[in-house]
């Protein structure tokens, strides 16, 4: 991300000035799948967004969670068909670093999911995150379905609340809608944490927990 002079002549050098060609979007399994490969014990899928910041740090936190089978990161909640990272750069595009997890509901639940997001960024910040500035890093949830929208909903208070309770008086700034086009980002931005251990993966959340378990749907 462009986090100083250093960073951008990294990043405009390893980037082309479109993605057109790109090749067809692909989750990357996640390391619990790598580890112990297996059809969902659910015999089905679901797909969950999640945009809070950076999304290299981002996808770790959910790239390593037993039940979630792939992860990937792209641009979603914007208006521009096939956006480029330089397009999102520019504030113009409406999207949103995003997360695309795809997960076994049966081995973890989407409010478990929600439980990682919240405690994992500061929901407060509006269009930033930490030293990341710009609506591409807000914090956003791209629902699947009624269920997943009042689950997010209920969260969103929940946290609210717990934030207060804890002496936070900001509000929080979490945008929660219906999922739409998800524009997979450029090869080296998929698990960059992973492969880059060292690299700008600093990400951390408000200090205050989630309320409650989040363990079952």
């Amino acid at each position: 991300m462009m986090r100083n002079a250093t960073w951008l002549v990294v990043l405009v050098a390893g980037c082309g000035s479109r993605r057109d060609a790109r090749p067809a979007p692909a989750l990357q399994p996640s390391a619990a799948a790598q580890a112990a490969p297996a059809a969902p014990a659910s015999g089905r899928t679901e797909t969950a967004e999640f945009a809070m910041g950076c999304f290299w740090g981002a996808e770790e936190h959910f790239f390593h969670l037993p039940g979630v089978l792939a992860t990937r990161v792209g641009y979603a909640g914007g208006t521009m068909v096939n956006p480029s990272y330089q397009d999102v750069g520019t504030d113009r595009t409406g999207h949103a670093e995003t997360v695309e997890v795809r997960f076994d509901p049966a081995r973890i639940s989407y409010h478990a999911l929600l439980k990682v997001f919240w405690e994992s960024h500061d929901p407060t910040q509006g269009d930033r995150q930490g030293n990341d500035v710009g609506n591409q890093y807000r914090s956003a949830i791209f629902t699947h379905g009624d269920a997943q929208a009042r689950a997010a909903a209920a969260s969103r208070a929940a946290y609210q609340a717990a934030l207060h309770a804890a002496g936070h008086d900001a509000a929080i700034t979490t945008e929660i809608k219906t999922a739409g086009p998800f524009y997979q980002a450029e090869a080296y931005h998929q698990q960059y944490c992973i492969k880059n251990p060292h690299g700008y993966c600093g990400h951390g959340g408000i200090g205050v927990a989630y309320p409650g378990g989040a363990t079952t749907n």
